[in-house]
């Protein structure tokens, strides 16, 4: 009785270990079947190519990424396409301006020519020796002691060297005494050894045991004093002391330690 039993326990450990052995590798699979179909990368749109440098995909020329596709750019009529990452794909052509989804011829003004679509919002530009006035361009009067620029949005012209604008006019740097023209030719600034005060410029003065820096602009004191205010006063080294690499203090020899004004052991 016991073998017969010992039997049939052991049939039915056969049977439950051939049928749950595939229902939980079914399981395990049914678990990672979506972790392997969210790593694997989606496939790229028609009309697209890899990108250049990175991962990912982009547009092919003429097409723009919409929704997770490429879809036609649509052209108006006097447009062309743009490859361009931001904006709608296109542009007008030159003698045309944007204006929604259209582009509209430009109306060139007397004394102007047609300008690239990018241009401000009018499409057009005043010639040389022209400035817009109001939508019109307006002949530019250049004043004495001026020459005129390529400025069709400003004034037209600029002052000569030495020479600034007041009003509508070029009137002349005054200088004063001790002083130059600076590099951009529209101030001045002072020799060297004098600083400016308002409109003039005044010597800088150096006190005993001091020289002037290599600016030009201010004084140090001599290797031994130290600046107290606007004098040199020499330093007052204590025994075992010597005077710093700077000139401006001073340090305790070794073994010596500062303490207040002294050096100690």
């Amino acid at each position: 009785m016991r073998k017969t039993k010992g039997k049939y326990v052991k049939a039915i450990q056969r049977h439950l270990h051939r049928s749950i052995r595939p229902l939980a590798l079914t399981a395990i699979f049914t678990l990672l079947l979506p972790a392997f179909a969210q790593s694997a990368p989606a496939a790229p749109p028609q009309n697209s190519h890899a990108k250049s440098y990175g991962a990912g995909w982009e547009c092919d020329f003429g097409y723009r990424e919409a929704a997770g596709i490429c879809a036609l750019t649509k052209l108006p009529a006097n447009g062309h396409a743009v490859d361009y990452s931001y904006g709608h794909g296109w542009e007008c052509d030159r003698g045309y301006r944007e204006t929604g989804e259209t582009c509209a011829a430009v109306k060139v003004p007397e004394d102007a020519h047609a300008a690239d679509s990018s241009y401000g919002r009018s499409g057009w530009e005043c010639n040389r020796g022209f400035r817009d006035v109001r939508g019109t361009c307006a002949g530019v009067k250049i004043p004495a002691n001026a020459y005129g620029v390529d400025d069709a949005s400003g004034r037209g012209w600029n002052c000569s060297r030495g020479f600034r604008v007041v009003a509508e006019v070029c009137a002349p740097i005054g200088i004063p005494e001790h002083a130059f023209l600076d590099r951009d030719g529209t101030s001045w600034a002072c020799e060297r050894g004098f600083q400016r005060k308002e409109q003039s410029c005044t010597a800088i003065a150096i006190p005993r045991n001091g020289y002037l820096e290599t600016s030009g602009t201010t004084w140090k004191c001599e290797r031994g004093f130290t600046r107290t205010g606007s004098d040199c006063v020499a330093l007052d080294i204590p025994g075992n002391a010597h005077l710093s690499n700077s000139g401006e203090n001073w340090e305790c020899n070794r073994p010596f330690r500062r303490q207040t004004n002294q050096c100690v052991l």
